[in-house]
């Protein structure tokens, strides 16, 4: 696999919530963080995502703000 984003997590699928379009899906990177993704439900059964299989999170953005109270 070769892209231009530089930002590449590998990670293992924990969760796959699926709703009526699109599905929440919760990737567990190494040391146990956690990252959160909206995709589609079409994409999910296309890249035949499974629960505890390999998966990139892959963030390519313009932006990324950082908040505090």
């Amino acid at each position: 696999m070769k892209i231009s984003a530089r930002n590449v997590l590998k990670g293992k699928v924990k969760k796959i919530s699926r709703g009526a379009v699109n599905s929440e899906v919760i990737l567990e990177l190494p040391g146990g963080l956690e990252i959160t993704s909206i995709i589609t439900n079409a994409s999910v059964d296309s890249l035949g995502l499974k629960e505890g299989a390999p998966a990139y999170a892959v963030i390519k953005a313009s932006n990324v703000m950082v908040a505090i109270d």
